[in-house]
């Protein structure tokens, strides 16, 4: 019994720990959000002077999302979760803000954001299919 309940603890250790360690990546992005242009963020297109200044933070958007998509590879994080995020970061790469900020940051990275790069690859695949 004692081997059974220990199991268990640990088993619910583990979830609370995966819980919180998302909960913090989730905060992350809230934060990077609110630096985002509202605009952008309901798809609509921003000037060229209002891209050039959220441009940091379109780059910096990108990096988390390559993150999360290493993470989910890792399978440092749930199912659903990265069910939830994936689903964001194919929003919000289909925003023209967002899909220009991407077309410059891909192109000049220097191979960068491999992970995400391979997300937006299979999305344009499977787009090209439909």
């Amino acid at each position: 019994m004692g081997i059974i309940f220990a199991a268990c603890q640990l088993l619910v250790t583990k979830k609370q720990a995966m819980t919180t360690f998302e909960d913090n990546i989730a905060r992350e992005y809230r934060d990077l959000a609110n630096r985002l242009p509202t605009k952008a963020l309901l798809g609509k297109d921003l000037s060229d002077d209002e891209y050039q200044k959220a441009f940091d933070e379109f780059y910096h958007y990108f990096d988390l999302s390559n993150e999360q998509v290493f993470l989910h590879q890792r399978r440092r994080i749930s199912k659903a979760t990265w069910n939830y995020w994936r689903d964001g970061i194919r929003s919000n790469i289909r925003r023209p803000a967002f899909a220009r900020a991407w077309a410059e940051i891909s192109e000049t990275s220097n191979g960068d954001f491999s992970e995400l790069r391979r997300l937006i690859a299979v999305d344009f695949k499977d787009a090209a299919k439909q």
